[in-house]
């Protein structure tokens, strides 16, 4: 039996905006599912959408979004020839005063949304995926995959198919608050410079 072409972007993302797989669609205000060219050969990966992104209905979109944004032109990385998207599809939060505050997934959570994500990788076939930040660094290469130890390394996932790991661009943010902001914002270049000489490019 010949295996069946996988659903086109625009039937994942229509189908995803009425998921209920889990009860996070309750209090969000739309599914973010990914978006980008449906050739593409990078894939990007975060964690989760966030306030201006479930706000947008967008990927990567607020803050953080801003800084790959700036990194990958300074690095010569178009990212309108990248896919972008998150393992969660919905912004979870807590109320702190009238602001909405990012509040991590759980693991039900992530394990309800994974399917999209799949869905995403088997119709687009990136040759180089990024992890951004340690739960889509585990979802992609396993759950022993330590971030902090193998940022920034090349790991070949499936046969013609590699990812790289680093931080997600606003625990780079969240450091320039600090001492160690230039120090974080070099190594996420550096990460990311990678992507300049891919393996089998």
């Amino acid at each position: 039996m010949p295996n069946r072409k996988p659903p086109a972007l625009s039937t994942l993302r229509k189908s995803a905006r009425a998921c209920r797989d889990c009860d996070l669609w309750r209090r969000a205000t739309q599914t973010v599912f990914g978006e980008g060219p449906e050739d593409a050969n990078i894939l990007f990966v975060g964690e989760q959408a966030g306030d201006k992104e479930d706000l947008a209905g967008r990927p990567f979109v607020g803050p953080a979004g801003h800084l790959l944004d700036a990194v990958l032109a300074d690095i010569g990385v178009d990212r309108s020839d990248i896919y972008v998207t998150n393992v969660v599809k919905h912004f979870k939060f807590e109320l702190r005063g009238k602001r909405r505050t990012h509040k991590r997934a759980n693991a039900a959570e992530v394990a309800a949304c994974l399917h999209w994500l799949d869905r995403e990788l088997e119709r687009i076939r990136p040759r180089w995926i990024v992890c951004l930040g340690s739960l889509a660094a585990k979802v992609v290469l396993g759950s022993g995959f330590r971030l902090m130890q193998r940022r920034g390394e090349w790991i070949e996932r499936d046969k013609g198919q590699w990812a790289l790991a680093t931080v997600h661009p606003a625990y780079v943010l969240r450091a320039r608050i600090g001492a160690r902001g230039e120090e974080e914002f070099a190594r996420f270049r550096a990460d990311l410079m990678h992507l300049r000489h891919p393996p089998g490019a």
